[in-house]
C-alpha cells in the first residue's frame, strides 16, 4: 500500500454553529483530522481519516465542538471526492491506541444553557450521520480506546474492524449522568439486539465495565478482528475485499421480526424492575436511556433513525442541563484529578522502602490485607494471631482466595505460586523484627490495639511503620503507649479490600512527616485512593455513616415504623437504605459505631440500646435465597417496640429526611470548621469511593446545598457557586 497524499489538516469553520458553542470551545483541546489516501490493493482509494489531538496517549483524543467540526471538514470534503467517483472508500482511526474517549467532558460541563446543550447533540449527530450516505463504503479502524462519543463515530459508519488487543471499548454514558446521545442509544441495539444493547449501554456503565477486543467483536459491535502488528495494514486490506465484493459481511446479532415483536419490550420491563430494585428510582439517566433504547425498536430505517437521533437530541439536552450531569462531572473531576493528587500529601521522597510487611490479626479483614500487600506490593507478608489455629485459618483463606484468582485467569500459575509463598504466618511475634511496614486488624477496641502494638515495637526497626486500620477509635490514643508514636499512621482500608478503592490515611498529632508520606506512597502502590485525614471520631467515612444510622435508630426507637424510616431516604439516592447498611456492616459493628460517636458528641450522635439488642438477636432482616433483603424481621420489630417510650410520637417520613440533611450538613460543616480534611471536595471524594454515594449526588454536599439542608444548618453553602445544572435558562 502506497500513501499518495500528506497529512492535510482540515480547518475547523465555524459556520453552522452557535455563538455560545464557539466560546465555549474557544480553549478546546482540538482533536484534529488529517486526511491521508492510501491506494487499496485493488487500484481504488482509501482516504484515512486519523484523528489526533497532538498529545501523547495521558491525554486522549475527545471531541469537542472544534473537533467535530475539524471531522465534518474532512468527511465533507471527502464526499465531495466520493460523488465524482474519485475514491473507493473512507475511513477513520485514530493516534496511536487511542481512536476517542468520546465528548470533551470539559466542555460539556461548561455548557451554559438547554438550547446549547441540544445544539451540541445535533452537531454530533449531524456530523457522525454525515457516515451513513457517503457514495462509498465508510469503515472505522478501531485502533485503541474508544468510549462515548469515540465509539459512536464507529457505529454511525458502515463497517467496523478492531485491533485484537484494544481493552477499553465502552459507552460509559449513564455513569456521568447522561446518553449515548450520538447515536449509540438508537444504532447499538439494532445492530447487537436489544438484551446485549441493555449490557453495554446500561449495566457495564453503572458496574464501571468496558469490553475488550474480543468481547466487541463477539456481540457484533466490530465486524473483524484483528491482529495488532499489522492492524493498519490487515484492516485497509480487509475494507477492499469488502469494497471489491470477496467479503461479505454477515451479523447474526442483528434483531429480527421476532426479537422486535415479543423480546424487546419484555427485556425493557425486566430491566427497569432490575434497575428499580438496585440503584432506586432517583438517578435520572439509566432510565431515559431505557426510554431511548425502547423507542429504538423503530429505528429500522432512514425514518425510525432519524426519529431516533432526535429524541437523543432531546434526552441529552434535558440531562446536561440538569442538577444530575452537574454532580456527575465534579465527582468525575474528584476521583480523575483530586484523587491523584491528594490534598496534603508530603513529599513521596520522604517515605522509606518496604520490603516486608507484618499483619497483626488474622481474620478476615486481615487475611484480604495480607492478600492485597502481597499482591500488589510483590513483598513477603507475615500474619500472626492469638493461636496456630487462627493463623492456619487465616493462610487458608489467603490460598483459597488465590485459587480462585487462578481459577478466573486473573493470575498466572507462576503468580500463583508466588503468592501462596509470599503470604507465612507465626504465632511469636518476634518474626517481626524484619518488617518495614506492620499494621493491625484486631478487634475495634482500644486496649487491644494498645496491647498488641506495644508487643510488637521492641521487636521493630527505629524506621519502621506502624499503622491502624481502625475504623473510629483515635490514632492518639492507640499510640499512647508507643516509645515512639511518631511512626504511627492510620490506615483505614473499606471491606471489601479487593473493591473498595478507598484508604483513610490519618494523620495523628504525633505523626511524622516520613511515616505519613510512606503511608501515601504504600496506598499508591496498593492502587487505593488515599485521602489524608486528622484524627477525629468515626474520620471522614464512619462519622457521616454513624449520623445516618443514629438518626434511623433513634426513629424507630421512638416509634416510628421500620419500613417508613427505611425509605424515608430514598431521595438521596443511596446504594443501600440504613437497615440494609446496618445489616451489611453487622449490627455489633454498627453498635459501636454508634457508641464511639455518642461518646465523643453526646448532644449530635444517638446511641441505641435497642442496636445491641438486636445485635445479641441477630437478626434484623428477612432474606430471599439469594440474600437480597424482603423485609423485616417480625421478632426484631416486636423486640424494638417493646421499649417504645409512652407518648412517644413518630416521625414522618419528611421529617426524617429533614433531619437527616440537615444533621449531615452540620456535621460536615463542623469536620471542615476542625480541619478533618481540607475541603468539601475531600469529603464527597470519601463517600463516593468508601461508601459507594453516588455520582449524581456528587457524593453529598452539592446534594445538601441544592435541597437547602446546607443553607438551614449554617446560613451558606458548601459551593459557591452550587453546583447545580442550568436549567432551561
Amino acid at each position: 500500500m502506497t500513501a499518495t497524499g500528506t497529512g492535510t489538516f482540515a480547518a475547523d469553520a465555524s459556520a453552522g454553529t452557535s455563538s455560545a458553542l464557539a466560546d465555549l470551545s474557544s480553549d478546546e483541546v482540538v482533536t484534529k483530522a488529517y486526511s491521508t489516501d492510501l491506494t487499496l490493493p485493488s487500484g481504488g482509494t482509501l482516504v484515512l481519516v486519523t484523528l489526533d489531538n497532538g498529545r501523547d496517549h495521558r491525554r486522549p483524543n475527545t471531541l469537542g465542538p472544534r473537533s467535530l467540526l475539524a471531522l465534518e471538514a474532512a468527511l465533507l470534503a471527502a464526499k465531495a471526492r466520493a460523488a465524482t467517483g474519485e475514491i473507493a472508500a473512507l475511513a477513520i482511526t485514530g493516534k496511536p491506541f487511542i481512536l476517542a474517549a468520546g465528548a470533551d467532558l470539559s466542555q460539556v460541563g461548561s455548557i451554559p444553557d438547554r438550547a446549547t446543550a441540544k445544539q451540541l447533540a445535533q452537531l454530533g449527530h449531524r456530523v457522525f450521520s454525515l457516515l451513513h450516505d457517503f457514495g462509498v463504503p465508510t469503515f472505522v479502524f478501531i485502533n485503541g480506546l474508544a468510549l462515548g462519543g469515540g465509539l459512536e463515530v464507529a457505529l454511525n459508519a458502515d463497517y467496523r474492524t478492531i485491533d485484537a488487543a484494544v481493552s477499553a471499548i465502552a459507552l460509559p454514558e449513564v455513569s456521568l449522568g447522561i446518553i449515548p446521545g450520538w447515536g449509540g442509544s438508537t444504532l447499538l441495539p439494532n445492530l447487537i439486539g436489544i438484551e446485549q444493547a441493555l449490557t453495554v449501554i446500561i449495566e457495564n456503565p453503572l458496574r464501571q465495565r468496558t469490553l475488550d477486543a474480543v468481547t466487541a467483536h463477539r456481540l457484533g459491535i466490530a465486524d473483524a478482528l484483528l491482529p495488532s502488528a499489522t492492524f493498519l495494514e490487515s484492516s485497509v486490506r480487509w475494507a477492499d475485499d469488502v469494497v471489491t465484493g470477496r467479503t461479505t459481511v454477515t451479523r447474526p446479532n442483528v434483531p429480527g421480526r421476532l426479537e422486535r415483536l415479543a423480546k424487546w419490550d419484555a427485556a425493557i420491563g425486566i430491566a427497569r424492575k432490575r434497575l428499580e430494585s438496585r440503584i432506586g428510582t432517583v438517578p435520572q439517566a439509566p432510565y431515559r436511556a431505557l426510554d431511548l433504547l425502547k423507542g429504538a425498536k423503530k429505528a429500522t430505517d432512514a425514518a425510525g433513525i432519524a426519529a431516533g437521533f432526535a429524541a437523543e437530541d432531546e434526552a441529552l439536552a434535558d440531562l446536561i442541563a440538569g442538577d444530575q450531569f452537574a454532580a456527575s462531572i465534579y465527582a468525575f473531576d474528584l476521583t480523575q484529578k483530586r484523587a491523584r493528587k491528594p490534598a496534603g500529601a508530603p513529599d513521596p521522597a520522604l517515605s522509606r522502602p518496604v520490603g516486608k510487611v507484618g499483619v497483626i490479626g488474622a481474620g478476615l479483614m486481615a487475611a484480604q490485607l495480607a492478600l492485597l500487600f502481597a499482591r500488589r506490593l510483590r513483598v513477603p507478608v507475615v500474619i500472626t494471631d492469638l493461636d496456630q489455629e487462627r493463623v492456619d485459618k487465616g493462610l487458608g483463606y489467603v490460598r483459597g482466595e488465590v485459587a480462585k484468582l487462578l481459577a478466573k485467569g486473573r493470575i498466572s500459575p507462576d503468580e500463583s505460586n508466588r503468592l501462596t509463598a509470599s503470604v507465612t504466618g507465626t504465632v511469636a511475634i518476634a518474626d517481626f523484627a524484619d518488617c518495614d511496614w506492620v499494621i493491625e486488624a484486631v478487634f475495634e477496641e482500644l486496649g487491644v490495639k494498645q496491647t498488641v502494638f506495644a508487643s510488637v515495637e521492641p521487636h521493630l526497626a527505629p524506621e519502621a511503620v506502624l499503622a491502624t486500620n481502625t475504623s473510629s477509635l483515635s490514632v492518639e490514643q492507640i499510640g499512647a503507649k508507643l516509645a515512639h508514636p511518631e511512626r504511627l499512621v492510620g490506615f483505614h482500608f473499606f471491606n471489601p479490600v479487593a473493591v473498595l478503592p478507598l484508604v483513610e490515611v490519618v494523620h495523628a498529632p504525633a505523626t511524622d512527616e516520613q511515616t505519613l508520606s510512606t503511608a501515601m506512597v504504600v496506598a499508591q502502590k496498593l492502587k487505593k485512593n488515599a485521602v489524608i485525614v486528622q484524627d477525629a471520631p468515626g474520620f471522614v467515612v464512619n462519622r457521616i455513616l454513624a449520623k445516618v444510622l443514629g438518626e434511623a435508630m433513634h426513629a424507630v426507637d421512638t416509634g416510628t415504623p421500620f419500613p417508613v424510616v427505611d425509605h424515608a431516604l430514598d431521595p438521596f439516592g443511596l446504594p443501600m437504605s440504613p437497615f440494609e447498611l446496618l445489616d451489611l456492616v453487622g449490627l455489633r459493628v454498627g453498635a459501636h459505631v454508634l457508641d464511639t460517636h455518642h461518646a465523643a458528641f453526646p448532644d449530635r450522635f444517638f446511641d441505641s440500646a435497642n442496636l445491641h439488642a438486636l445485635a445479641e438477636r441477630g437478626t434484623l432482616l428477612t432474606k430471599d435465597s439469594d440474600g437480597r433483603a424482603t423485609g423485616f424481621d417480625k421478632g426484631a420489630v416486636a423486640l424494638v417496640a417493646k421499649s417504645v417510650p409512652k407518648g412517644a410520637t413518630a416521625l414522618t417520613g419528611e421529617q426524617i429526611l429533614e433531619r437527616v440533611q440537615t444533621g449531615l450538613a452540620d456535621e460536615i460543616h463542623r469536620m471542615l470548621e476542625d480541619k478533618v480534611v481540607s475541603a468539601p471536595e475531600d469529603v464527597d471524594l470519601c463517600l463516593i469511593l468508601g461508601a459507594g454515594y453516588p455520582f449524581q449526588a456528587g457524593g453529598i454536599t452539592p446534594y445538601l446545598d441544592r435541597v437547602g439542608a446546607s443553607q438551614r444548618a449554617f446560613g451558606d453553602t458548601f459551593h459557591q457557586p452550587p453546583i447545580e445544572g442550568v436549567g432551561d435558562r
